[in-house]
């Protein structure tokens, strides 16, 4: 990951509460060398960029942190809010739910 040290992070999304940062155990997802997803350290919130969750690169980012989890690199993922609103009433929640992310009480969860 080269943000935060060789190229500058860009804003956060609108309606995001707090900026990406290169912190131990935080995760980005790249399509065709964009960021898409940044997956903040334990899971919890999840900024994307683009906005539009119909945007393909989204799904495509979605797809490929659900393979992380299923894969066990991640373990048991619960998103609370994505970009600043709760994951459950999200627009972007579609594509995590396509991807396998399922609603729970506290947020979308991928099992491991």
């Amino acid at each position: 990951n080269a943000y935060g040290a060789a190229l500058s992070w860009p804003e956060p999304p609108t309606g995001a509460e707090h900026k990406p940062g290169r912190k131990a155990g935080a995760l980005v997802v790249l399509v065709d060398g964009e960021l898409t997803l940044y997956m903040e350290r334990g899971g919890k919130t999840l900024l994307c960029w683009p906005a539009d969750p119909d945007d393909p690169s989204l799904r495509a980012a979605a797809e490929a942190l659900a393979a992380a989890a299923r894969a066990g690199t991640l373990g048991t993922v619960t998103v609370e809010r994505v970009n600043g609103a709760t994951a459950l009433t999200s627009p972007l929640a579609r594509p995590l739910e396509t991807a396998g992310f399922v609603a729970t009480p506290r947020g979308l969860r991928l099992r491991a």
